[in-house]
């Protein structure tokens, strides 16, 4: 039989056998190839410190309301998955079986999902490639938040995937120079690898100093925050310049004492978006684009290789050994990009 796994606890994983179930006329069924661990989201789920362990957010309402005595664990984790699919519903028109496709599924062995949520590959996307799709996703709505236009000066403070896609995205959007910000040498690097102009280690350095030294000596006119970083939100509102753009990727975790709103964010009347695609949230330029568009014109990048991702997975885990996925990215940061699971 095939497994999957819940976490019942924080850091606790149990796998256990589960039965497939018929399809209903519009379900197709895919077999796992490669699954991404989410290094933000889906890590906090793991650790306990995500805001719904013990909030819910009311759908109606938009808030973060008290959990009303419901237990948060156990829970299944997984948000990125390319795979087979190895049988169709008796009404599915647009896929068969042999083809690959990327769906917002599961890490298990299989998956079974509605035929108008997943995304046929064409044969010239890897599965490698093809991964990065949500993650891209998220980059290229912060990117159309941030309106970026040819000849700006961008800065992307948190290179992970999403920053280092924001890294490439910029560049086609027409930024004339692109600082990347990260203290880990080897994002940086790769960061300079894929177009930017300038990296900085803001642990070295006061990074939004050296930024607004720099070119015109104003700061940049869109910061991109890709980290989820209490510290590195507050460098990027000091590197934009007076009535610039800061637009927000990451998912804020921990201390958010470096912030002071009193200061740079004040005085030189700064613009902040929060870019989130999901959770119902439509594109700012609704009905022209939604997600399904930004989603698809992904594909076409990566297809075309017109955005990289090579060097953007540093480790591989096959699916039994999840657990020592999930505990590396957690002890060793400074080693890890992307951590992808293998079936």
């Amino acid at each position: 039989m095939p497994k999957e796994f819940l976490v019942t606890e924080p850091y606790d994983i149990t796998f256990h056998d589960y039965q497939e179930l018929p399809l209903q006329p519009k379900e197709v069924r895919v077999k796992s190839i490669l699954s991404g661990i989410s290094h933000g989201t889906e890590l906090n789920l793991f650790r306990g410190t995500t805001p719904m362990f013990e909030k819910e957010f009311d759908q109606e309402l938009r808030l973060f309301l008290p959990r009303k005595g419901k237990n948060f664990y156990p829970l299944m984790l997984g948000y990125e998955m390319v795979g087979e699919v190895i049988e169709v519903g008796t009404s599915v028109s647009t896929l068969k079986a042999g083809d690959q496709v990327h769906g917002y599924l599961k890490h298990r062995e299989t998956n079974v999902a509605q035929e108008e949520n997943l995304i046929k590959l064409p044969p010239e996307c890897t599965v490698e490639s093809a991964l990065f799709l949500a993650l891209g996703t998220v980059a290229l709505i912060g990117i159309h938040d941030a309106k970026i236009k040819v000849g700006d000066e961008v800065a992307v403070f948190g290179l992970g995937v999403i920053g280092l896609l924001a890294v490439q995205l910029a560049k086609l959007n027409g930024a004339k120079i692109v600082y990347a910000v990260d203290p880990i040498k080897m994002r940086r690097e790769a960061a300079q690898a894929f177009g930017a102009d300038v990296a900085l280690d803001p642990m070295v350095c006061d990074a939004a100093l050296e930024i607004k030294k720099h070119g015109r000596r104003k700061g940049v006119d869109v910061a991109l925050e890709c980290s989820g970083s209490y510290p590195s939100l507050a460098q990027a509102i000091r590197s934009v310049q007076k009535a610039g753009t800061l637009v927000t990727l990451g998912y804020y975790q921990g201390d958010s004492s470096a912030l002071d709103f009193g200061a740079e964010w004040h005085h030189n009347r700064l613009t902040m978006l929060g870019s989130m695609g999901v959770w119902n949230c439509p594109h700012r330029d609704s009905p022209l684009w939604d997600y399904l568009r930004v989603k698809l014109t992904v594909l076409d990048l990566l297809t075309n290789k017109k955005l990289r991702t090579d060097g953007f997975i540093t480790h591989e885990f096959p699916f039994e050994k999840i657990e020592e996925a999930y505990n590396l990215i957690e002890t060793s940061p400074e080693e890890t990009i992307k951590v992808v699971i293998r079936y």
